[in-house]
């Protein structure tokens, strides 16, 4: 296996390895052609994120997205906005 999942709700996974653009990872009912080199420990999207739409790890909101972000796509900074003092306000 070469990513994870940890819960069902979850719009994004995690490498445990490099995986490389134009690769097919699979993992359970998970398979996805990535659209860019991931680097180990780095997010890719499992389903297609609209823009504004939360990004979700460990079935909780982690961050929302600042583009539309592509299944197979890498999920970082550069597409993704802190929601630190939104939560907080939960």
């Amino acid at each position: 296996m070469s990513f994870i999942v940890v819960d069902k709700r979850d719009n994004v996974a995690t490498a445990i390895a490099d995986l490389g653009k134009g690769e097919t990872v699979e993992a359970g009912e998970w398979s996805v052609r990535l659209v860019d080199d991931i680097k180990y420990g780095h997010k890719f999207a499992l389903v297609d994120i609209p823009e504004n739409e939360y990004v979700v790890k460990y079935g909780e909101r982690i961050g929302r997205a600042t583009e539309r972000i592509q299944r197979g796509a890498h999920v970082h900074a550069h597409n993704v906005e802190d929601i630190v003092d939104e939560v907080r306000k939960l």
